[in-house]
C-alpha cells in the first residue's frame, strides 16, 4: 500500500520528468537556440534574453527536483542579457542545474562536465560605484563608468566541481579539473588541478 501510495505521490514529478525533453526542444526552437543531435533536457531550464545560443551534439541538462539529488533542486537558467552576447556549447556536454548569465561571450569546448549549481557570469551585473547603483550620481558625472564585462572560456575535457562560481574574464584550460564550491576569479591553465576561494592550481596531472 505503502509503495503504490509512494507512487502516486511522485507521479507529477515522473511525468514531467519523462515528457520534459519533447517540451524544452520546443522551448529552444522558439528562442531561436540553434541545437545538435541527441539534445537531452530533463525538468525545466529557464531560457530568456536576446542573445545567440547555440549548443552541439549529445547535449544533457537536468534541471530541478527529481532529477540530479545533488542540485537541491535548483531550477536551470540561461540568461543573454544583451542582442549581441553569445553562448557556444560544444558536443557531448553535460551539465545539472547550471545557471548562466552572459552579456558577451561564453565558449563551452567538447565533452566538458559541469557540476550542479554551478554559476557561469561574464559580468559584474551592477556598478562598482555605489552612487550610480542607488542613483544618486548624475549620468554626465559617471566618467565613463560602465559594468564591466569579459569572455568566459572553458576549454575541451574540462570538469567543474559542484557549487563553484566561474566568473568574468576566466579561462579554463582543457582538461582540468575545478574543485568543488570553488570560486573562480583567474584564468587557470590546461591539465591542472584547482580549487578554493579564490581558486588556485593545487597540482598539474
Amino acid at each position: 500500500m505503502i509503495r503504490i501510495l509512494k507512487k502516486i505521490y511522485n507521479l507529477p514529478c515522473a511525468l514531467r520528468v519523462r515528457f520534459s525533453p519533447y517540451i524544452n526542444r520546443l522551448v529552444l526552437k522558439s528562442k531561436g537556440v540553434k541545437y545538435g543531435a541527441n539534445c537531452m533536457i530533463l525538468g525545466r531550464l529557464n531560457i530568456s534574453g536576446c542573445g545567440n545560443i547555440t549548443i552541439g551534439d549529445n547535449f544533457y541538462f537536468s534541471s530541478g527536483n527529481a532529477v540530479n539529488p545533488i542540485s537541491s533542486n535548483l531550477q536551470g537558467a540561461i540568461l543573454t542579457d544583451n542582442p549581441a552576447a553569445t553562448i557556444k556549447i560544444g558536443d557531448n556536454v553535460g551539465m545539472s542545474s547550471t545557471r548562466m548569465w552572459v552579456h558577451d561571450t561564453l565558449m563551452i569546448g567538447n565533452n566538458v562536465n559541469i557540476g550542479a549549481c554551478v554559476l557561469i557570469i561574464d559580468t559584474d551585473c551592477h556598478e562598482l560605484d555605489f552612487r550610480v547603483r542607488n542613483h544618486t550620481l548624475p549620468s554626465s558625472a559617471r566618467d565613463g563608468q560602465f559594468v564591466k564585462s569579459a569572455p568566459v572560456t572553458i576549454e575541451d575535457d574540462a570538469w567543474i566541481g559542484a557549487h563553484s562560481i566561474i566568473l568574468k574574464g576566466v579561462t579554463i584550460g582543457a582538461r582540468s579539473i575545478i574543485g568543488a564550491g570553488s570560486v573562480v576569479t583567474k584564468s587557470i591553465p590546461a591539465d591542472c588541478i584547482a580549487a578554493g576561494n579564490p581558486c588556485r592550481v593545487i597540482r598539474m596531472i
